[in-house]
């Protein structure tokens, strides 16, 4: 029996790894399509801009073989060690990039600037890595100085925004480099020599490239890595085959004493070039920031097993055939290619471009997001369907800015090694702020010594600053685009940043003091009608001001009042039944309820109909949990403690869910066990919300919910009164209340902070409003003037 027993065990060990094998292999085959897709290009142009200027007449052969030694070793430091050691451990549970550093930090030491924190944050199941536990180690004296100077949490906030700008950059100039760089091969084949007519063609292929991105890429995204696998496989193949034809001594090159000999030969011009040896690694923080949609296991399997073998034998094939033909520099991948393989190569060249090209627009539009959640972005219009690759957004705004530079940059600049400046110097800043923010979670987060974080910034840093110096030499070339992009997006982000947080403390000095309210007893002073009355602010306690500005115009409002905060928490993802905090403002007999939506900064906000049916349930929970006193609410209370009701083991049994096919919400429906609960809405008033549903094509595909009282048996009365008036307002409607804002500088303003009030008021003015961002209909949608003096 024990042996039997221990067959068995031993089957399902045995099957159970399998599955784990083969899981990981489909995560890293799925890696090598839609992470590696940039870095797998720069065989294209990494010899042609090394070898540009002044070098582009330095014929020898140990100057190829230097150049081949700068790019193995820059690839292994960076790429290899750096990025796929190191990096991808410095995830934010799974997640990578500038912004999960940087909500990493914040989540172990206070250097948040969001104004609306709250302890209960803490407690979600995602704030804390499992397992880590570092509240009795401690703190660094660094952690200790950041946290007491609200100074240091601004340059650190600030450093942020000029990497998620570079990120920004590099998602327009990419696509330039790459579709340029792809078309160059048509001078040896075509035998087009006119610079301008390659520029055209770029033009047209990156005109169509982003026109397409609102389609999305999920019907042809299982294509992605194939394509990627035969790119790969080809560039092993021709430099394979270069190797053994033209030079099978280079893998001498791979001695950091050709290093040496490439500066002896090239002087001050090779450390001019520098930067187009850079360019060998451009592609790898893709690695990092996209860690979200893989695992660190897969990631480094395809990078240690595909990509880098591949790459080193590619550069080190190109490497062979220029010492033998020196004068193909300018052209040194194609014309490396066999002549018999020279179309079908242009051609999978073409895929790879379009490919790894949509992967990098994607993570832009993804950086774009994080940013606008942390409030450093103005609100722009997310698409998101749920027939797209899990987690990908499309934002037109971003997407067409993006077009512009791209297509600016290629006629711009015109010639390639210039668009490699560009591309090089905005990809290097980003490599050199997420050495800076590794350095701060080794020490603040690891809990790792001083010494240990100045060892990896000053060992990786010097690295970078080297290439640096690099590129500012080459600043009048083309360096200077990212530097002047990312100066006006930083303008606009940070504006964006200080605007948001004068407007929350300006709310937090004029919110409605309790006292105020509990004089004017159940009614408000006002008359209730019915109806379910959602208010949004940005206050996650106390009422906001334009609730008591509604009613001073308009002395009504509805049975049910629910103020409504949704904001950002500093984790990637927050789950939904952790979502939504529910509370109680005032007595029971106010109706009045608090809820907070806590989103991460990767999170998509859900569909509004699917809020609505989930506020009511959650409602619902609360006021049961509160009779049965799990709560901690007392009858009375002036603003009650705010509970997670969606982890009740409870939850969703209070009431019964129906979907409805009419439209009219007034009806009701008598069901098995349930409480018939009727609308108090006239028929008049059912005729003209019906009239009013149908005209409006955004109601039209919406699920029609309804809810049902269960027929049950009650220990306090009180409590099936205040359910039926919930499910009683839910069917006459919900109405959604927002603060229509118009913010101004102080008379006696400063000159920089009046033009950076001024210039936020312009963005709120000019961008998507905060309905479109929460997806509320306009057929439900009450706007409240409010003026602000900040």
């Amino acid at each position: 029996m024990s042996s039997d027993a221990s067959r068995e065990r031993g089957a399902s060990t045995v099957v159970g790894l399998k599955f784990q094998y083969r899981a990981l292999l489909f995560l890293a085959y799925q890696s090598l399509g839609f992470m590696f897709g940039d870095l797998t290009l720069s065989p294209l142009y990494v010899y042609q801009s090394i070898f540009s200027g002044r070098l582009k007449n330095v014929q020898h052969e140990d100057a190829i073989f230097g150049a081949f030694s700068l790019i193995f070793w820059t690839l292994s430091i960076i790429s290899l060690l750096k990025y796929a050691i190191i990096m991808l451990s410095a995830d934010d549970n799974g997640e990578g990039g500038i912004v999960a550093l940087y909500s990493h930090l914040c989540r172990n030491a206070k250097f948040c600037l969001l104004p609306n924190h709250q302890a209960s944050d803490e407690e979600l199941s995602t704030y804390h890595k499992p397992g880590s536990s570092n509240r009795n180690i401690p703190p660094s004296p660094l952690k200790r100085f950041i946290e007491k100077h609200k100074s240091t949490k601004t340059v650190l906030l600030i450093f942020v925004l000029l990497g998620a700008c570079m990120v920004i950059c590099v998602g327009a100039l990419m696509p330039a480099i790459s579709v340029r760089s792809s078309i160059e091969g048509l001078k040896i084949e075509a035998k087009i020599t006119n610079k301008s007519m390659v520029s055209l063609i770029s033009c047209v292929l990156l005109i169509g490239l982003f026109v397409m991105q609102h389609r999305g890429s999920y019907k042809v995204a299982f294509m992605f890595p194939p394509i990627i696998i035969l790119w790969l496989l080809t560039i092993l193949m021709i430099g394979i085959y270069n190797v053994i034809k033209w030079n099978p001594r280079v893998y001498q090159a791979l001695s950091p004493y050709y290093t040496y000999k490439f500066f002896r030969l090239t002087g001050k011009d090779g450390w001019t070039n520098l930067g187009g040896v850079f360019l060998c690694v451009t592609g790898t923080d893709a690695m990092f920031a996209d860690l979200g949609y893989y695992r660190q296991t897969p990631v480094r399997v395809a990078f240690f097993c595909i990509i880098y073998p591949c790459l080193v034998l590619q550069y080190m094939g190109q490497a062979a055939f220029l010492s033998k033909n020196l004068s193909a520099v300018p052209i040194s991948f194609y014309a490396s290619i066999p002549d018999i393989l020279f179309w079908p190569v242009f051609v999978v060249a073409a895929l790879a471009v379009i490919v790894a090209s949509q992967a990098v627009i994607a993570s832009t539009f993804s950086i774009v997001q994080q940013c606008h959640a942390f409030e450093c972005f103005p609100r722009v219009k997310a698409v998101h369907s749920r027939r797209w690759i899990p987690g990908q957004t499309y934002i037109p705004e971003i997407n067409w800015i993006l077009m512009i530079i791209s297509l600016a940059a290629t006629v711009g600049l015109g010639d390639m090694s210039n668009i490699g400046y560009a591309y090089g110097m905005a990809y290097l800043i980003v490599v050199f702020v997420t050495t800076c923010l590794t350095s701060l979670v080794i020490n603040v987060v690891w809990n790792q010594s001083l010494v240990v974080a100045l060892a990896f910034a000053l060992f990786f840093g010097s690295i970078e600053i080297l290439f640096l110096s690099s590129y500012c030499m080459k600043i009048p070339k083309g360096s200077w685009i990212p530097l002047v992009l990312s100066a006006v997006f930083m303008v606009v982000m940070y504006v964006w940043h200080y605007g948001s947080r004068k407007k929350y403390l300006f709310d937090m000095l004029n919110k409605v003091s309790m006292r105020s309210i509990l004089t004017l007893g159940p009614s408000l002073g006002i008359v209730r009608v019915p109806g379910l009355g959602l208010i949004y602010t940005e206050l996650a306690t106390g009422v906001p001001a334009s609730f008591t500005h509604f009613l001073t115009n308009l002395p009504a409002f509805y049975q049910v009042v629910v103020f409504v905060c949704v904001k950002t928490v500093p984790v990637p993802c927050v789950p939904h039944e952790e979502r939504y905090l529910i509370g109680r403002i005032g007595p029971k007999s106010y109706r009045m309820y608090r809820c907070i939506v806590r989103n991460g900064y990767k999170d998509v906000y859900s569909h509004q109909n699917d809020f609505e049916n989930d506020l009511v349930m959650s409602i619902a929970e609360y006021i049961q949990l509160e009779a049965e006193g799990c709560s901690g609410n007392a009858e009375g209370s002036v603003d009650g403690r705010m509970a997670v009701v969606r982890t009740s083991g409870k939850f969703g049994t209070r009431l019964r869910m129906s979907e409805s096919a009419g439209f009219e919400e007034g009806s009701s429906i008598n069901l098995p066990g349930a409480l018939t609960v009727t609308s108090s809405k006239s028929p008049t008033l059912k005729k003209l919300q019906a009239m009013y549903e149908q005209e409006s094509p955004e109601l039209n595909t919406r699920r029609r919910i309804q809810f049902e009282l269960l027929n049950v048996i009650y220990k306090d009365p009180r409590v099936k009164e205040e359910l039926m008036e919930l499910v009683e307002a839910k069917r006459a409607g919900a109405a959604y209340v927002i603060g229509h804002s118009h913010v101004k500088a102080k008379w006696n303003s400063p000159f920089l902070k009046r033009f950076a009030i001024n210039l936020y008021s312009f963005l709120r003015k000019n961008c998507r409003s905060p309905a479109v961002g929460l997806n509320i209909p306009q057929i439900s949608l009450i706007k409240v003037g409010m003026n602000y003096h900040v």
